[in-house]
């Protein structure tokens, strides 16, 4: 699988968790941002098939990230999974409501990240 996907997290521990488990389901062009704001440029900079962002993130939080690609003409329809420690009702219908692909609850293994990947872009 050739698409390049972009992690999201501001603790690179997460990052690198992530990373490995796309490495294992077959996800080898991986980038990886610390904050919203550099996954904003990262994004606008080269074409991404995937965003998986944490949630609790400062300064800008995930569901503001996803908002501003949402908002993007050009990022717009790029599939975002949103991944949250807490599966609170409330999260999930902010994130539905401002467009989220999918959504993953911490802490996850390669097999649920799959499933949720191929649930997004159909593969």
């Amino acid at each position: 699988m050739s698409m390049k996907v972009l992690v999201v997290d501001d603790y690179a521990t997460m990052r690198r968790i992530i990373r490995n488990l796309l490495t294992q389901i077959g996800f080898t062009d991986v980038d990886e941002a610390a904050d919203g704001a550099s996954a904003l440029s990262k994004l606008r900079e080269a074409k991404f098939g995937l965003v998986i962002s944490d949630w609790n993130m400062e300064p800008m939080t995930g569901l503001q990230l996803l908002k501003e690609v949402r908002a993007d003409k050009v990022l717009k329809d790029t599939p975002f999974i949103m991944v949250t420690a807490e599966s609170k009702t409330e999260n999930v219908v902010a994130a539905k409501q401002a467009g989220v692909n999918n959504y993953i609850v911490k802490p996850f293994n390669a097999e649920t990240l799959k499933s949720k990947i191929q649930s997004v872009i159909g593969e």
